[in-house]
Parts: C-alpha cells; structure tokens; sequence
C-alpha cells in the first residue's frame, strides 16, 4: 500500500538547531529506502516564502503569495512509501531525519477506480 510521508518543520529552525539533519544524511536516509524497494518518490521543498497558493470559487481563480495558513511549521517536503501496512510506513516515518526536528503526517494514499 502506498504511503505519503508529509515532513513539517519550521523552517526558520530547520538547519540551526544542533539535532539538525545534514543534506548529506537526508540522501542517504532517501538512498537506503530506494534501495529496499520502499520509496517511490521524495523531493525536498522549497522555502514557503515560493508557495503560491491558488483558490477557484464560482470559477474564478485567485492567487495568494506563500502558504495557505501561517502556521508553526512548514511543508518541508514528502517521501512516498510503498509499506505493507501502517506500521511499516510509521516505522519508514520515524526514520526520516527532520522528524528530529519537525514531525512528519503519515497518511495512506486513496487508490481511485477508474
């Protein structure tokens, strides 16, 4: 089953505090699930401060510059798991190093029928 693994940090802290993953450990966190056969995707974002967010209502679109909502923390960014079951993809979760410093929502994704 697939699994999308949402990693929220603030970013303002991100890379300052001493608990603080390094890019390279990120890589090879990344590389190790790759090579379990577990990953399917993952990509680091962007500061919010890019974030454009678009709204449609009575089919007319609006564009808000940065996130939805202020909050705390951040999409920082996402790993996409194939686990077979939820405890394998919290156990993937708990692994990724921003949850030191952040949290990550573990949430299964919905298969649509054609």
């Amino acid at each position: 089953m697939k699994y999308l693994c949402l990693v929220y940090c603030d970013e303002g802290l991100l890379h300052s505090l001493p608990e603080s993953p390094a890019d390279a450990e990120c890589m090879a966190y990344a590389e190790s699930l790759h090579g379990s056969g577990r990953m399917l995707a993952a990509e680091a974002l962007k500061s919010v401060q890019t974030a454009t967010t678009v709204r449609v209502r009575a089919g007319r679109m609006s564009l808000t510059d940065g996130p939805f909502a202020e909050t705390k923390e951040q999409l920082a960014g996402f790993y996409l798991v194939d686990a077979r079951d939820l405890n394998e993809a919290l156990n993937i979760a708990k692994g990724i190093p921003a949850a030191r410093v952040g949290s990550v929502e573990v949430r299964p994704v919905r298969e649509l029928q054609p």
